[in-house]
């Protein structure tokens, strides 16, 4: 069985995990970590503690009426994606351990379309 990190838990949720195939389970926000379990297997979790989250990246559509997933970015471990039932009720979860200037908005596509085609003055060209 696995041990949970927190003591206290704020936000229990269903959700998704998006880290190679899709895994289906529960978010746990709580006093010490954000914490994913799969509902299938006992083995596959993820856990990460509040010291290690770099960012929190949230994507948005549709002027904010639509919150398709998220992706916690930690310090030394790479990026972790989450989409969940109700994806504003665990940001705010999260907003209360996390400063909100470390959660941003991702990318839109045109701004990443705009940005392929955008010239950097800075690059130098190659021959």
């Amino acid at each position: 069985m696995v041990q949970s990190i927190n003591t206290k838990s704020d936000l229990v949720m269903n959700a998704t995990s998006h880290l190679g195939m899709a895994d289906y389970g529960k978010i746990m926000v709580g006093d010490k970590g954000f914490e994913f379990y799969d509902d299938r297997d006992a083995n596959n979790y993820i856990q990460i503690p509040w010291t290690e989250v770099n960012s929190v990246i949230v994507s948005v559509m549709f002027g904010g009426h639509w919150i398709p997933r998220f992706a916690i970015e930690t310090k030394s471990n790479g990026t972790f994606s989450f989409s969940s039932r109700d994806p504003k009720k665990v940001l705010r979860a999260i907003r209360v351990y996390i400063k909100p200037d470390r959660i941003v908005r991702s990318l839109s596509f045109f701004q990443v379309i705009g940005r392929a085609f955008k010239r950097n003055p800075n690059k130098k060209k190659t021959k």
